[in-house]
């Protein structure tokens, strides 16, 4: 085993003894190992760096990202090897920012649901409908969703489990009744896939193992072309992610219309979500016209008073 190979087991270990899950990351990684080792070469260089960050089909912002993981392990590895070189952060700088978050309506919702239902397996339909339909009255994350276990699902109490997060944290998620029938039912539903040895996901696939990630992503922008949906602008187009968003938007509105404290909820939401800080929650909230006008009326109501 090379000295570069080594040290990236080596790096890695580390990461995620602090709790880091980086699967993304050390694949990533892994590659470009190979890709200096087949160069003869078993140190990092900017310039072996920016070739394999670059490489074709990498567009520019996959190539920023490429680029980022091998900084980061570079810096790790210039402790201990200083002829180790740090790709500059000037190099392949990523000009495009966050994704506009795509706010779906009742419409929306109920398009995408009805879409699933044209699938010729019946109960690819059904999974489907309970996977968005779940992540829409939850604002869980698509890989949360899809880690569930049988075990994590508390029908009796209504509560979801859901264990080790973006951040290595365990959260319980309260259900609404419906919901925890409509999961009861979906888990006895009959004629469901034969479940494979040791597969204990709650979500399962037609072949009885549990949801693949990639696969998700896929079946659900061929469900939006089916439904209809159109992207908005060229930063705001139809993802499984904003489901999460529109929720969070939703309860902060429920909490305007019902002549409430809209920010006493953001503690709650931000704690419901996962968020570490409740800074992140704010962003999920920043891109919702409506509720900017109905914070603006809020705010000339308290001027008005005031004055």
């Amino acid at each position: 085993m090379s000295i570069l190979r080594q040290a990236a087991i080596d790096y890695f270990a580390i990461r995620r003894a602090l709790g880091f899950k980086l699967m993304r990351a050390e694949k990533l990684l892994e590659q470009f190992v190979s890709f200096v080792e087949q160069q003869g070469d078993n140190r990092i260089t900017t310039e072996a760096a920016v070739a394999w960050a670059t490489l074709p089909r990498s567009g520019q912002t996959w190539s920023y990202a490429r680029l980022s993981v091998v900084r980061r392990f570079a810096s790790y590895m210039r402790s201990t090897d200083p002829a180790t070189e740090v790709p500059p952060t000037h190099i392949l700088v990523q000009k495009k920012g966050r994704a506009t978050p795509f706010l779906y309506s009742p419409a929306d919702l109920s398009a995408l649901i009805n879409a699933t239902r044209s699938y010729r397996c019946p109960d690819r339909g059904t999974t489907l409908r309970m996977l968005i339909g779940l992540l829409s009255v939850t604002g869980m994350r698509i890989g949360e969703a899809i880690r569930l276990n049988l075990e994590d699902f508390d029908s009796g109490n209504g509560i979801l489990t859901i264990a080790n997060t973006k951040f290595g944290k365990t959260r319980e998620v309260p259900l609404h009744p419906t919901t925890t029938t409509a999961v009861s039912a979906y888990l006895e539903r009959p004629h469901q896939p034969i479940r494979r040895k040791g597969t204990r996901a709650l979500f399962l696939s037609t072949i009885g193992t549990r949801l693949s990630y990639n696969c998700v992503q896929q079946t659900f922008r061929r469900l939006t072309a089916a439904s209809g949906l159109k992207s908005r602008t060229t930063s705001c187009r139809p993802r499984i992610h904003d489901l999460r968003h529109t929720f969070a938007v939703a309860t902060i509105l429920d909490g305007y219309r019902d002549g409430n404290e809209p920010g006493n909820r953001i503690a709650l939401l931000s704690t419901y979500l996962g968020h570490v800080d409740p800074a992140s929650t704010y962003w999920y909230l920043s891109a919702a016209p409506e509720l900017l006008a109905l914070a603006n009326v809020r705010l000339e109501r308290d001027l008005g008073g005031a004055a």
